[in-house]
């Protein structure tokens, strides 16, 4: 089996047996990947063991094994990519963080190479770790809007005062009120509108939201996502996510 050096960003871990994991990776070469990881919960005398370099939102550099008829690859080397400052440690930068992750999870099902989702994600978790202020109160709003693009559902900002109504079923902005309750209108559509410009996440500075704006914007952007993405159900990281923004 041929070896290959790739990035990739780590999505979940699950035990197996008495010393292993097995990790779900999202991959700069292959996509979403699945990889058994042997030893790696294991202390010995030069330290403990490495599963930390496993956690969720970890950029890693890989070299792996890979076979495109199996479902479960092998990770032959594996060292940090990037060091987080913040991501780890930081509670409400951690609860973003692992939002996003989920996210990624419920909308990556085939293991498709994508680079630029790719470099969309790792830019996104590079930016989480640096954010202050506003930009990190807003994040979670830019990247679940700025995501959709990349699976084919994006909201195209045509906002104006005659297409005042973002219709969630149909993901654009509309002139009338559809005949349905999945619709942002006001305020909120006008602040979704504002996101859908933001090209870098620094211009989240300049969005001033207070905590329930931000609340019932993620609600419906998460019931947005649930009618475009089938089975994608609910979300155990929402709640976990608004109590550390309040």
């Amino acid at each position: 089996m041929q070896l290959h050096k790739t990035k990739g960003i780590v999505l979940r871990g699950v035990k197996y047996g008495e010393t292993s994991l097995i990790v779900t990776v999202y991959t700069e070469l292959f996509g979403i990947q699945s990889y058994l990881v042997n030893g790696v919960r294991t202390s010995t005398r030069k330290g403990p063991g490495k599963a930390n370099l496993f956690q969720p939102a970890a950029i890693l550099d890989l070299i792996v094994y890979h076979n495109d008829l199996k479902n479960l690859q092998r990770i032959r080397e594996f060292k940090w990519a990037v060091l987080y400052q913040n991501i780890f440690f930081d509670v409400i930068k951690n609860a973003v963080a692992l939002f996003m992750v989920e996210l990624l999870q419920k909308c990556i099902k085939q293991p498709e190479h994508n680079p630029e989702l790719f470099y969309f994600i790792e830019d996104a978790f590079l930016h989480l770790d640096a954010a202050e202020g506003r930009v990190l109160a807003n994040f979670s709003l830019f990247f679940i809007l700025h995501l959709a693009g990349f699976f084919g559902f994006k909201i195209e900002d045509i906002y104006s005062e005659r297409n005042s109504f973002l219709d969630l079923h149909e993901g654009q902005f509309v002139a009338e009120h559809p005949h349905h309750h999945q619709v942002l209108e006001g305020s909120l559509s006008y602040v979704t509108a504002q996101l859908l410009r933001v090209q870098q996440p620094a211009e989240l500075q300049e969005i001033a939201l207070n905590q329930e704006t931000r609340r019932t914007l993620l609600l419906a952007y998460r019931t947005f996502y649930a009618l475009h993405v089938p089975d994608f159900g609910e979300m155990r990281t929402l709640n976990v996510l608004q109590t550390v923004l309040s």
